[in-house]
């Protein structure tokens, strides 16, 4: 198993690759495939979008906090 943190560049191309054998492997369409990359980077956007939010808002409390 590749543990994420050790995920580099070339990591990131082999596990990709892995992913797509075995999903088309087990009958996945590429429409199919690429339907849950959508989805995967539709949940990572809003993961960010998220994390930047409480960053905002915590940034936000921090200079409320020290005035």
């Amino acid at each position: 198993m590749i543990v994420p943190t050790m995920l580099d560049n070339k990591g990131t191309q082999i596990l990709a690759k892995s992913l797509f054998k075995e999903l088309r492997g087990n009958g996945y369409s590429p429409n199919q495939i690429l339907g849950l990359t959508t989805e995967l980077i539709d949940l990572v956007t809003q993961h960010l979008r998220d994390a930047n939010a409480a960053a905002q808002r915590s940034a936000a409390d921090d200079v409320r906090a020290s005035a």
